[in-house]
């Protein structure tokens, strides 16, 4: 983000050395405190910028500001050795996310294993996969049955006791560093659940916490705001504020019993930084920022990817810089493809979902043709130096289609119209479908829907016994082939690696009725992780196949990083792309049709005559062209000509 926004005075430093000398929790010997001001010295004159960039109207932000640093000079003080340990090694090595052994696994704690003695049982098989990277669903404590899957948190230091405590969280991180892999957590920082402390001090009037919520007395405001922000979910309560039993009426733009924070209220960031800090000292590497776009209010706006939620999440990674430097922020903005990429910066989210490349896949595999999926490859896969995107088949939520109505419409393509289609054919209201999806806030009055559906399903696995010649698997493979291919962490939602189906009992699961998106939540499916070493099974199939990818792409430097260069196949239903490094350059060929498909010499000419299949390691000449069989691909190393 250009560093142009606004004109600031030199930061106040000789106002906060003051106060951290008069602090009296700071202990100022030592080799721990020399440490830490080196990091001020060369973050704070970001921090201080940005912090009156923010609050500078306000007449007290310089004793906010003093306030915060002298909280982050504690934090680290706290942080345990082993933790900075691992921060002057992620010094050493700031690319160590970029590495070609990289592999995310998520899931829920309770659907999964139980609890967290229970995951902490599932580490050999988190090595024997490959995991470098583990994300826990929400798992802090949340109200029942408002918790929205977690996301209504109402104590950010305390686990749902369901699931454990946070004494068993820090020795679960500890385990996983130990065995390399990365815990990742939710850090839901655009609202609290309304039985979080902050909110129920709120509620009975407390003005110190009213002014942590966006609390107003009559409709007034409210209506003003409304007429420039969008409803996200009708069905939950219109507009975007919700009464409060006493009259007055409070933001709140997910759920009724979610409020969201006033970060135009310096307290507030203080009070999350804190948060943040204190999960960073448990052992987390990662925090999902959960909503970024929603982050920051400006009556007239529609409240979404403003100027200031780029400078509250630069300003949350400089306390982090001063306090716990190791820790990464990974985006989730499901937002134009436009909006999406201005979060991704090694100064606010060094890695980030990767939504547009998600659902073009899948809408790749429901056209047979690949052109949307290439076009956004070659126009909005690169990324700044310095940050990864998250490659993924699909996520604990549902599937909305993101692509931008300019770029479909290159293609004769109506964004709206196709959508309609998209949706049809993923619940299995079109002919030929082989989906089995399900809707999500299907809403007849706009036509928006979103879906939901494990991957097996809504490939159509879930009428194949056997892997035998599954189109079904073979959909599968080629969709985690993408998002193992094109750079950056390929994600996988703990489960899919064996075909796990859609769970139609999700209906019956207290407060789950109203959601579809618990259909593709399901339970730990014990009976498809017993078959995944028999090829034979289309989870065996599945998970050999895997394996077989991620394999390769380890022992293959070009697939490691983000950068990626198009190739036009001069075929509309095969995707191709390159990966170029010092040995030549990676060409992957994927063939989305249910058909066989030809990729001709002329459009392979800018190669030398031989490459080498990565999977076999046999010569593949290119003098013919290439046939691929339906759903499949190739990853040739190649050489220009």
């Amino acid at each position: 983000m250009p560093d142009d926004a606004l004109t600031v005075n030199q930061p106040p430093r000789d106002h906060v050395l003051a106060a951290l000398e008069a602090a009296p929790g700071v202990d100022r010997t030592g080799p721990e405190w020399e440490a830490f001001r080196q990091r001020f010295d060369a973050h704070f004159g970001e921090l201080a910028n940005l912090f009156e960039r923010l609050y500078g109207e306000r007449g007290d932000w310089r004793d906010h500001l003093a306030q915060l640093v002298v909280e982050c000079a504690a934090s680290w003080q706290r942080r345990p050795s082993e933790l900075k340990e691992l921060d002057a090694r992620r010094d050493a090595n700031p690319d160590w996310f970029q590495s070609g052994r990289m592999l995310g696994g998520v899931c829920y704690v309770d659907r999964y294993a139980e609890d967290l003695e229970g995951l902490r049982a599932r580490i050999p098989y988190f090595t024997e996969l490959g995991l470098t990277y583990l994300h826990l669903m929400p798992l802090f404590l949340a109200p029942e049955p408002n918790s929205d899957g977690g996301y209504a948190v109402s104590s950010y230091r305390e686990v749902n006791p369901r699931l454990g405590t946070m004494s068993q969280l820090r020795e679960l991180a500890a385990d996983l560093r130990e065995h390399g892999i990365s815990l990742v957590v939710d850090f839901i920082f655009n609202h609290t659940s309304n039985e979080h402390e902050w909110a129920r001090r709120a509620a009975a009037g407390e003005q110190e916490f009213e002014d942590y919520f966006w609390i107003f007395p009559d409709r007034t405001m409210p209506d003003a705001y409304e007429r420039t922000v969008r409803e996200i979910f009708p069905d939950d309560h219109p507009g975007s504020f919700v009464p409060m039993p006493d009259g007055r009426w409070v933001w709140a733009t997910f759920h009724t019993f979610q409020w969201d924070l006033n970060y135009s209220n310096p307290a507030v960031f203080r009070a999350m930084a804190g948060e943040m800090l204190f999960l960073a000292n448990q052992g987390v590497e990662i925090l999902r920022m959960d909503a970024v776009a929603f982050i920051w209010k400006q009556l007239g706006t529609v409240c979404e990817s403003l100027p200031e939620a780029h400078w509250l999440l630069r300003a949350f990674n400089a306390v982090c810089r001063l306090a716990a430097p190791s820790l990464l922020f990974k985006s989730e903005a499901i937002v134009h493809p436009d909006e999406v990429v201005q979060y991704i910066d090694p100064a606010e989210c060094q890695i980030s979902y990767n939504p547009l490349e998600m659902a073009l896949t899948w809408e790749a595999l429901a056209t047979r043709d690949a052109r949307l999926l290439a076009q956004a490859l070659e126009r909005r896969h690169n990324l700044p130096d310095g940050t990864a995107w998250v490659n993924y088949v699909r996520s604990h939520d549902d599937i909305g289609w993101t692509f931008a109505d300019e770029d479909a419409a290159e293609f004769g393509i109506n964004g709206f119209d196709h959508r309609r289609f998209l949706n049809r054919f993923y619940v299995n209201r079109y002919p030929g479908s082989f989906a089995r999806g399900i809707p999500f806030q299907d809403n007849p009055r706009t036509g928006d829907c979103r879906i939901s559906g494990t991957t097996a399903s809504l490939a159509g696995l879930e009428d194949v016994t056997d892997a035998g010649d599954s189109p079904a698997v073979r959909r599968i493979l080629l969709a985690h082939s993408v998002a193992i291919s094109t750079g950056g962490i390929p994600l996988i939602y703990l489960g899919d690696e064996v075909g796990q189906l859609n769970d139609y009992g999700y209906a019956d699961e207290p407060g789950h009725g109203a959601d579809s998106r618990w259909v593709n939540r399901p339970h730990y499916p014990a009976e498809r992780y017993a078959h995944r070493n028999d090829p034979w099974t289309p989870e065996g199939a599945i998970y050999a196949g895997l394996k077989k990818m991620l394999a390769v792409r380890e022992r293959t430097p070009e697939l490691a990083g983000n950068r990626l260069i198009g190739f036009g196949t001069g075929n509309r239903h095969v995707l191709g792309y390159q990966r170029p490094g010092e040995r030549g350059v990676v060409v992957i060929l994927a063939n989305f049709s249910d058909e066989p498909q030809h990729v001709t010499p002329l459009t392979l000419s800018g190669f030398t005559t031989a490459s080498t299949d990565l999977f076999t390691g046999q010569t593949i000449l290119l003098g013919d062209g290439i046939t691929l069989p339906p759903q499949e691909f190739l990853w040739l190393l190649a050489h220009a000509a």
